[in-house]
């Protein structure tokens, strides 16, 4: 076999190698972040399936906590308990807020939750140009050092499509956020417009 053959053969080895340990990286990340998230809510889950009677004021420590909100509503959902759920997180913009922290943490995107996240506007698109509005909610987000976006500063995240007639917690398809897509370079319009046209309208 010739040398450039070997060559050729070992390039062509060390690629597969890196996707292969890649996959398995991630999916060992996925599996530790799954596992996090239901140790959060252990405590709530294990009083709902035994039957065991909740406070409000115990649902009221899960919605505030943004890595927590929007599991702590669908898991009232499942038991039908949701009167339970504190009236001032059930809006869009409290459900958006804690699925794009949710969102954020997975290894291949943020891989943390935002140190600090704020709620910008709501940007609404006439997606057909006869009426047929759909909404998406902008927040802006940042981390601290060491992290290795801390230096982006603010950075733009979008969450939606969201309809009229969209719940709160209904799930929005196209949570995404570019990571260079710094606060002080991009408009929230400009940002929606790309999560909408290469996102939304590509499903």
């Amino acid at each position: 076999m010739s040398p450039l053959l070997w060559t050729i053969l070992a390039i062509v080895a060390a690629i597969a190698g890196f996707f292969i340990y890649r996959i398995i990286v991630l999916k060992n990340g996925r599996r530790k972040l799954y596992q996090q998230r239901f140790e959060r809510v252990q405590p709530l889950y294990d009083k709902l399936e035994s039957g065991q009677a909740l406070t409000a004021d115990e649902v009221y420590e899960y919605a505030k906590n943004l890595q927590t909100r929007e599991t702590t509503f669908l898991l009232l959902n499942d038991h039908n308990m949701t009167d339970l759920f504190p009236r001032e997180f059930y809006t869009i913009e409290k459900a958006a807020a804690s699925n794009l922290v949710n969102w954020l943490e997975y290894p291949t995107e943020l891989d943390a939750c935002p140190d600090e996240l704020e709620h910008l506007k709501r940007v609404t698109i006439d997606f057909d140009g006869q009426n047929n509005f759909v909404h998406y909610e902008v927040f802006r987000y940042r981390v601290n050092p060491p992290h290795w976006a801390a230096e982006d500063g603010w950075i733009l995240g979008v969450v939606g499509p969201y309809f009229d007639d969209s719940q709160p917690y209904d799930h929005p398809s196209n949570t995404f956020s570019r990571i260079s897509s710094k606060a002080d370079m991009v408009t929230p319009e400009e940002e929606v417009k790309w999560v909408h046209e290469n996102l939304s309208m590509r499903r």
